[in-house]
């Protein structure tokens, strides 16, 4: 018999993935469909029509059985991993009663559900009760519950969008507990739907019955049903494996399963993860997520906008490169990276604090982003590199915080997502950081966490260890430059980490005088 095959379905932010692994953990076949349906009504909304996302998937999977080398009969069994905290509200005979609210969504309401007395109390004494309050507020669901209460008092179902398309697939309202990063009613330590009396059934407006199962990470889900196998391709009565968010899968595929090996996403959002089996809260009451180990945690800290901030430069300022690479037929990401290549470490001054959007507890709400140290000699690709730059300092800060709350030393980096294929961003984190600084074998490494649950689900594997031992490894090192080591040790600690304290007062005077952002 032929070696088994790993169906992967990654929905991230811009594109639907249908990615074939086997048991080594190499690509054996790829498809990519764009997701290009999303709607922005009001300023600062992100919304996406939800049977979209089914259609893409449908559609990337339909294109994998043309690749070559994507063999159904040798599918073993199939796992969803996908963007975080995008919300599904369905009606009762499974139809969507609204589009899809994304993770980049960015509405609030002051109209919450009241907490009780007790909780209020406890909140006051811990010095929280003005981020609980926040959190409430933007919590989808009370959103909903407030401005459109026809869609509230319809809503049988409120899903991520990990269980919709389980849902989709198998038939079953059940989900991975591993996928569930959202303002949503979860218990971040147990792993598990929050206690009856728990404070978020009080501060958040949706009802146990609105919820689906949970499933722990390698548990198999169902089968796909007869309907998804002819909108799909997939062979009906496939196994449906629980994998776990796209961040926690990257964090397994790129080998990160110790407490001193850190991956480093850099995605739409840029994050450090590391595995614990310990609870560690990196920042106080910000609890860790749930991982795609099915008893673990990945400790994160992140930069919420991230490399969006690197498209965000090639929109509004890259239509040189971008023609240029449309003129000499080459990637833009090439001519990119040389551009930032041409400035030297540290960006001849040039600094940025990457809050371009704020946090919720750390940095606070009232932070704004920030570049200083302009002189005449500086160009795009200067402020091109203090991009790359400031995000690497950003997480830098986030690895020295999750060391000091955890007590273990981080020793190795291992790079994923889109700027992990930039040579340039790759050095500069490696320099910055003072660390060996990897990419893993394969560049789709939320797709093979996925597949390597599936592999252990379905008893491929024994355990996650080998499963992980088996299905990854490092491809290309990049190692500290010294020389620039000695640079970027003295802008990080002298600079960038006295920047917020020294800006803080003026980011609140803006807020105060502009009424942006808002609560500051």
């Amino acid at each position: 018999m032929q070696a088994p095959l790993l169906l992967a379905i990654d929905n991230g932010t811009q594109s639907v993935r249908a990615l074939l692994f086997d048991l080594r953990g190499e690509l054996v076949a790829k498809s990519q469909v764009a997701l290009d349906d999303y709607r922005s009504p009001q300023p600062g909304w992100h919304e996406h029509d939800v049977d979209a996302y089914w259609q893409a998937l449908c559609q990337a999977c339909r294109q994998l059985w043309t690749q070559p080398g994507a063999e159904r009969a040798r599918l073993a069994g199939v796992a969803v991993t996908a963007q975080r905290g995008t919300v599904v509200n369905l009606d009762r005979e499974g139809r969507p009663l609204r589009p899809a609210i994304t993770w980049l969504d960015q509405r609030r309401t002051e109209d919450v559900p009241p907490i009780g007395p007790l909780w209020r109390a406890a909140f006051r004494v811990a010095g929280v009760a003005g981020t609980m309050r926040h959190l409430a507020g933007e919590a989808e669901i009370n959103w909903i519950r407030a401005h459109q209460p026809e869609v509230w008092d319809a809503t049988d179902k409120f899903l991520l969008l990990s269980g919709y398309l389980n849902w989709r697939l198998g038939g079953r309202f059940v989900d991975s507990s591993g996928s569930q990063v959202a303002y949503i009613p979860f218990d971040y330590r147990r792993r598990r739907w929050a206690g009856p009396r728990a404070w978020q059934w009080q501060a958040l407006a949706v009802k146990p019955s609105m919820l689906p199962e949970l499933a722990p990470p390698g548990a198999r889900l169902g089968s796909v049903t007869a309907q998804a196998a002819f909108d799909t391709g997939i062979p009906e009565g496939l196994p449906l494996l629980a994998a776990a968010a796209d961040k926690a899968c990257e964090v397994i595929g790129a080998g990160c399963c110790a407490p001193h090996v850190a991956c480093l996403s850099y995605g739409t959002t840029a994050t450090i993860n590391i595995t614990s089996q310990r609870y560690i809260e990196a920042v106080r009451f910000v609890p860790p997520y749930p991982s795609a180990l099915p008893d673990a945690y990945s400790i994160e800290q992140q930069v919420y906008r991230g490399y969006w901030m690197v498209n965000w430069f090639k929109e509004q300022f890259g239509h040189h490169e971008q023609s240029r690479a449309l003129l000499e037929d080459v990637a833009p990401e090439r001519l990119f990276d040389e551009l930032a290549s041409s400035v030297p470490p540290g960006s001849m001054g040039l600094m940025l604090q990457p809050y371009w959007t704020p946090g919720i507890r750390l940095p606070g709400r009232e932070a704004k982003g920030a570049i200083v140290g302009f002189g005449d000699v500086h160009t795009r690709a200067h402020v091109y590199r203090a991009i790359l730059e400031g995000l690497a300092y950003a997480l830098r800060e986030g690895k020295e915080r999750i060391e000091r709350r955890g007590g273990v030393r981080i020793t190795e980096l291992r790079v994923s997502g889109g700027g992990s294929q930039s040579d340039a961003a790759m050095q500069l984190t490696a320099d910055i950081f003072g660390l060996p600084t990897a990419r893993p074998h394969v560049y789709e490494t939320s797709g093979l966490g996925a597949a390597i649950d599936a592999a252990v689900g379905l008893g491929l594997y024994p355990d996650f260890a080998s499963a992980i031992d088996g299905m990854t490894r490092v491809g290309r090192v990049f190692e500290p430059v010294p020389g620039n080591r000695v640079v970027y040790e003295r802008l990080y600690k002298d600079v960038y980490l006295r920047m917020y304290r020294r800006l803080q007062p003026m980011y609140r005077d803006i807020a105060r005088i502009t009424g942006y952002p808002r609560e500051a």
